[in-house]
């Protein structure tokens, strides 16, 4: 076991441990502690607790020591030197003509490096204004693009909801959402209603997921066929997901009536929990399985039921219609080829005939001029 704390550097951000190396720090407390960006000043989230060692990743960097009241004013200096830095900065952004938006401005504890969080379409080329940053700060600059899920987190607001945002408040880590979440919760899938501050998909979709994933699995799907206790046979016309209700149509006295009953007085085949890949799956399969129930379709346009429900007549009937066509193919095929062979044949006859002409043409053509060189010359 070790013995460590929590200690986070900003709101809602990451919790790292560090040693306490025999301090009793409680949680609250400031701390001045060692990370790769120097030295830095934390809130401590966890109190001195000990957890198993797989858990942590070892060599634990320790804690110099509890923030002090001249610690605490030093950090209230460094908030108001960010803003004068974060003007400056922007000044120096509009005379280079960047397209960036610049964010926020942060000062390390010992005002070692100043780090500046931007936002921009795509790379930058900032090594100018960097040069010019160092001049005026002298100090170590290094500017930083971030997403605009992290602009809004950095940045903060208020959700439809009314609330303030759950990245900026309590969420350590973006966690994937999908659209998928929005579909299993029966939620309009209009952009502008499942859409956040930031442009995204809302990181809330994600807080009742396996809920609903858990409670649809409890629920037939709409159009199924339902039995209820008292031996009613219905369809299901819609359902109630937090309710746990479903509407069936059944059949009283020749009349269709719509009923509510609550999930556990019916019975139905009940749906099983599935993943991602699984979900994906069946969708495949199904759009193979209505491809190929439509080429049937259009195969055989006079039976409309079905095979099934034919007749075993009507059936061999069918075979021998299918047996002809296949023959009359075959038959095609073969005259198409014989026809093919007998053209392949033809064309070397007339090749032949022509070349044999015209050897017989250059032959006679020598003959000609022989019979010219043996007759005497006129004096």
């Amino acid at each position: 076991m070790a013995k460590i704390i929590g200690v986070r550097f900003r709101t809602a951000g990451k919790i790292y441990y560090f040693d306490p190396k025999g301090l009793e720090i409680r949680r609250g407390d400031h701390v001045i502690v060692e990370t790769a960006r120097g030295i830095e000043y934390g809130h401590v989230v966890v109190g001195n607790r000990e957890v198993d060692d797989k858990e942590v990743v070892q060599p634990l960097k320790a804690v110099l020591r509890v923030a002090t009241p001249d610690d605490d004013e030093r950090v209230r200096r460094n908030r108001e030197k960010e803003r004068s830095a974060l003007k400056i900065c922007h000044e120096k952004i509009l005379k280079h003509e960047l397209e960036m938006k610049l964010i926020d401005a942060e000062y390390t504890f010992d005002n070692s490096k100043i780090l500046f969080y931007f936002t921009a379409d795509g790379r930058i080329d900032f090594r100018e204004l960097v040069k010019d940053l160092a001049v005026v700060f002298k100090t170590r600059i290094e500017l930083r693009q971030i997403g605009v899920r992290d602009e809004t987190k950095i940045l903060g607001g208020v959700g439809i909801c009314g609330r303030p945002l759950c990245c900026h408040t309590y969420l350590a880590d973006f966690q994937p959402v999908s659209i998928k979440m929005a579909k299993e919760q029966n939620l309009s899938l209009n952009p502008t209603k499942i859409s956040g501050v930031c442009g995204r998909l809302m990181c809330c979709l994600k807080n009742e997921e396996e809920t609903y994933e858990y409670l649809n699995s409890r629920l037939p799907n709409v159009g199924d066929p339902v039995t209820t206790t008292m031996g009613l046979q219905g369809e299901v016309s819609s359902v109630n997901v937090l309710r746990q209700t479903v509407k069936i149509l059944v059949d009283i006295d020749n009349e269709k009536e719509l009923q509510e009953y609550k999930v556990d007085e019916l019975e139905f085949r009940p749906r099983r929990r599935k993943g991602n890949k699984e979900r994906e799956n069946d969708r495949e399969k199904n759009r193979g399985r209505d491809v190929n129930e439509n080429a049937e379709e259009t195969r055989d346009p006079e039976n409309e039921q079905g095979r099934d429900t034919q007749k075993p007549q009507g059936r061999e009937k069918n075979r021998d219609r299918e047996g002809g066509k296949e023959k009359n193919r075959e038959n095609r095929r073969n005259r198409d080829r014989g026809g093919d062979r007998e053209h392949n044949h033809e064309k070397p006859k007339s090749r032949n005939r022509d070349r044999d002409r015209s050897q017989e043409k250059k032959h006679q053509e020598a003959e000609q001029e022989r019979e010219a060189a043996k007759e005497p010359k006129a004096e």
